[in-house]
């Protein structure tokens, strides 16, 4: 079985895949920062589902966070006995990267396009609702264009409690209208129904440079919660990015080539 793990500034996403099926699936925070750690936290959300490290054949991790990187190869090297591939901007994926500088995008984002071009086609638009809110443009001929980062629902949200003096830290939670009836609706309005705008007028104007009606994908913790919010989301995927890590990993081990 394959270990894929998607670390992120806030949340760090794990699975594993039995062949191409995702058989298991955490989505957790990233309060780890040693390899001791983060090889117990491996170890026993496998044995929650009855696994240990003798049935894991191989790994792959994609992370925006530098600093995690060394310890996430160590874990999995110490703790379940297998060599885990790094993925970056110039891990060989089989996509043709068009960004000015590729070193700069973020290993999630190309993983989010690999793997939104390998199950809905081309063009596409992968919008990622994480601590960014991200949207990553695939062309017409299956290449990674670039896209567009704004902040994310729970940095929005942060920034508001952390920079004023009496707005409260509020969940994201669906208020029952747009007009707050008290501070923490409007709160919840404002960013919910706000960066439902900020997506659809970005995609608006994404597809109106590609010139062609390219297919959104929403994927991401609150991807659902968007998309009920968004009209021009088509699809939610929200494992999306394992998905993506799991072809990479296909690839590199010679086992599949990736379209």
């Amino acid at each position: 079985m394959l270990l894929v793990m998607d670390v992120g500034n806030t949340t760090t996403v794990v699975g594993i895949f039995d062949g191409e099926k995702l058989t298991a699936h955490w989505r957790l925070s990233s309060i780890l920062h040693t390899s001791d750690e983060l090889g117990i936290y491996l170890l026993t959300l496998l044995g929650t589902k009855g696994l240990g490290p003798e049935g894991i054949d191989g790994a792959v991790f994609a992370s925006v966070v530098p600093p995690l990187d060394l310890p996430v190869s160590e874990a999995i090297r110490n703790f379940l006995g297998v060599e885990a591939l790094k993925v970056d901007a110039f891990t060989d994926i089989g996509m043709e990267i068009r960004y000015a500088s590729p070193r700069e995008v973020g290993a999630d984002r190309i993983v989010n396009a690999l793997g939104g071009r390998t199950k809905y086609g081309a063009p596409l638009i992968v919008v990622d609702y994480g601590t960014a809110i991200t949207l990553d443009v695939v062309s017409v001929d299956g290449a990674y264009l670039g896209g567009v980062i704004a902040p994310g629902l729970v940095s929005g949200i942060s920034a508001l409690f952390g920079r004023t003096a009496k707005l409260p830290q509020v969940g994201v939670e669906l208020p029952p209208s747009v007009i707050g009836r008290n501070t923490n609706e409007s709160i919840q309005s404002g960013i919910l129904f706000g960066n439902a705008g900020l997506t659809d007028r970005l995609v608006e104007m994404v597809r109106s440079e590609l010139g062609v009606q390219a297919r959104v994908v929403a994927t991401g913790g609150h991807a659902e919660l968007m998309a009920e919010l968004s009209r021009t989301i088509d699809q939610v995927d929200p494992w999306l990015t394992l998905d993506g890590l799991r072809l990479i990993h296909e690839r590199a081990s010679g086992k599949k080539a990736l379209p």
